[in-house]
């Protein structure tokens, strides 16, 4: 049995922990939101003739992404940086990070059960696939919203980490 004082937590020391949890949740949400911001950016950018910004998204997105035009959204008449699947986990990363912090807690570290992220991957492997089968070819709309589950699910696992991460690195600068 533990001593009662041995798992104490000060008020002030667990708000400043949830303060840190917060500008976690706040930078992330804008590291998410910028690059998605960037996926819009390279068709706007092409069509408005700024080729020198366009063409290096395109480029870098290129490296992570097939970019197939006719799996991929258009915008303007441009393709988006990257394809429906893609664009799908992203920007439900960006809603999940978002929406974080009014379903669990900012500052909890421990992640929700693996089960879950699991399961967030068998409909985007059902839609995958069904077309590598050739059994049934997949839609813009299947896999935005496989990729959307995906993504949302991801930003349950990545935001605590990143919290927890944090919190040893800032532990680690105080200790020494």
């Amino acid at each position: 049995m533990t001593p009662k004082g041995e798992n104490y937590i000060s008020a002030a020391f667990a708000e400043a922990k949830r303060r840190q949890a917060f500008r976690v949740w706040g930078l992330t949400l804008v590291v998410v939101g910028l690059w998605s911001l960037a996926i819009f950016a390279a068709p706007v950018a092409r069509t408005s003739g700024f080729e020198g910004i366009s063409n290096p998204l395109y480029t870098f997105f290129g490296y992570i992404c097939h970019q197939l035009p006719e799996r991929t959204f258009h915008m303007l008449g441009e393709p988006f940086g990257v394809c429906s699947r893609c664009f799908g986990i992203y920007f439900g990363l960006v809603i999940g990070v978002a929406v974080y912090p009014l379903w669990r807690g900012i500052d909890t570290i421990e992640p929700v059960a693996r089960f879950w992220l699991f399961l967030s991957l068998i409909p985007i492997g059902i839609d995958w696939s069904l077309t590598a089968f050739g059994i049934w070819e997949n839609t813009q709309a299947s896999r935005l919203i496989t990729g959307l589950i995906l993504g949302f699910a991801c930003a349950t696992f990545i935001l605590p980490a990143l919290v927890e991460i944090t919190r040893n690195f800032s532990l680690r600068t105080t200790r020494t």
